[in-house]
Order: structure tokens, then sequence, then C-alpha cells
């Protein structure tokens, strides 16, 4: 198997963990401080890139649509999180995963009603449209690269923000105790919503940047708010460390799996075989990762403390 093979998969596994990492962020803090199970969050994740492609085509710049649709995916979430979720802090999960569910359900329809039920188009910056050379011989695209760089940017930020700052103490005494944090003076309602639009606002940078490089349609989110369940499991629930290490290790053995198991397997069995054997494995490659860090660590690697 050629090294540049090896090390390009490699880098597009980091890359989609990053940003697997951006929803995950989100959805780990909105859980672990909230205690709400979000399952609309893949919708916001949707609208960010129907948002920025829209801006994008309206305006001609790449750059111009990615922090407006942040700022009006942000303002969704604001929305979303007076009307329904605010409601929801008082109730047990089921419920949660009911009534976010219906808002998946909606988001979809809606999105249909207002773009059409077709994928829009959205393109890369020109500028990035082509490869860089990294190394003798070794070419990635330079997409791919500004997407690794700015999810990276994006999680040192939020752990800086979170570790460092007075805002994000207060949200880790919220996650400890909102009683006593709201007994000490802290504004929990608010609070809660600037937590819900800052997840917000991760879920539309990713769906802007992954906008080009996937597909823009509807029911988007869905599939990838599965992969993001399965990091903030991984990584630990409430953890943001464990959420980027989950995010990471979910993107390289997912991109892994794709890229490299059917070519081991035919090393074993018959082509006929491989081409209905490697896809599935390489579907659930992620849930025996996942079974395997739950056999050993139940509460996940990086599990936040109470």
């Amino acid at each position: 198997m050629p090294p540049v093979l090896i090390a390009e998969q490699l880098l597009n596994g980091i890359q989609f963990g990053v940003m697997l990492f951006l929803l995950a962020a989100g959805l780990t803090l909105v859980f672990g401080i909230m205690d709400v199970l979000n399952l609309a969050h893949g919708s916001l994740y949707m609208i960010g890139a129907y948002l920025a492609a829209t801006i994008a085509a309206a305006s001609g710049s790449f750059w111009l649509a990615v922090p407006l649709a942040m700022l009006a995916t942000a303002a969704v979430a604001l929305l979303l999180e007076s009307t329904l979720i605010r409601r929801l802090y008082a109730r047990d999960h089921l419920v949660q995963v009911l009534a976010t569910f219906a808002v998946v359900l909606i988001a979809d329809d809606l999105t249909k009603l207002i773009w059409g039920p077709s994928p829009v188009l959205y393109n890369a910056p020109p500028a990035l449209a082509g490869p860089v050379e990294l190394l003798p011989g070794f070419y990635y695209p330079a997409y791919r690269l500004l997407i690794l760089g700015v999810g990276l940017a994006a999680a040192a930020l939020l752990y800086f923000a979170i570790a460092r700052t007075r805002a994000g103490m207060l949200v880790r005494a919220a996650a400890s105790n909102r009683e006593m944090a709201a007994a000490m003076g802290v504004r929990v309602r608010w609070l809660y919503a600037a937590v819900f639009a800052a997840g917000g606002a991760l879920c539309a940078l990713a769906g802007a940047l992954l906008g080009p490089v996937l597909a823009v349609e509807v029911g988007m989110g869905e599939n990838i708010l599965i992969l993001a369940l399965v990091v903030i499991v991984v990584g630990g629930i409430g953890s943001v460390r464990g959420a980027f290490v989950g995010a990471l290790l979910v993107g390289l053995v997912d991109t892994a799996g794709r890229a490299f198991l059917p070519a081991l397997l035919s090393l074993a069995l018959p082509e006929y075989w491989v081409a209905s054997v490697a896809p599935a494995l390489a579907a659930i490659a992620i849930y025996v990762l996942m079974a395997a860090v739950l056999f050993y660590k139940p509460s996940g690697l990086f599990p936040a403390r109470a």
C-alpha cells in the first residue's frame, strides 16, 4: 500500500474528526450542562449548510457566507431554546427525544418547502480548488487543509474559553451544580441560552465547511448526528476533551475502514465477497470501536468529573 495513500487517508480522517468535534462539542455541552438530549442538533448543522450555500450564491463570497450562516443559525438555536427546549429541562429523556425528533421532521419538511427536495449547489472558493504539495510528491486538497486548520483552531478556542475564561468557569459551575450556581447569582437561564446558541454556531461552522465536500441536501444532519452521538459516548458525556479525542478516533476509524478494509480483505477473500462484505464491515467499524471502549471504560475515555 503506497505511503502517500496512507498519509492522505490519515489527513482525511483527522479532517473529518475535527468536523465531528464541532458537532459533538455542542451536543456534549448541551447534554452535560443542560441535561437535554437534543436530536435536533443535526438539523442545526443542516440549516447552517443551507444558509451558507444560499448566502454564498447571493453574495458570491464564501468567506462572507460562513460567519453569516453561523450568526443566523445561532439565532435559530436561540429561538428553538426559548420556545421548546426551555420547557424540556425538567422532563425525562424520553420526552426530550420525542420532542426534538419532531423538530427534526419539521426542519426537514421546512427545508424542502424553502429550498426544494434536490441538493443545493455549494462550491469551495476557487482559490482553494487545487492541491497543495505538502511533501515532495505528496499533494493534498487545499480546501481540506482549510477545514483541518479551522477545525483545530475552533477546538483550541473552545477549550481556552471553557478552561481559562470567566464564562467557562460559569459553564463548569452550572454543569457541576446548577442549583448552587443559581443561588450564587449565576443567571442559569441566560447561560443555558448562550450555550445552546454556541452549539448552534458550531453546527453551522461544520455544515458551512463540509457543504462543498459533502452534499447539501435534506436529511444531511441525521446521518452525521449518529456519528456525533457515537463520539460523545466514546469520549465521555459532558467532556469537551473527550469529545475531541473521540471525534479523532471515530474520524480515523471510519476513514481507514472505508479506504483500507477492501484492500486488506482482498488478500484473503474472493473479489465478489469483498464487494459485499467490505462496505458492511467498514460501516460498523465505529460501532465496534464504541463497544470496545464501553467494555473497558463504561463512562467513556474522559468522563466529565462530577
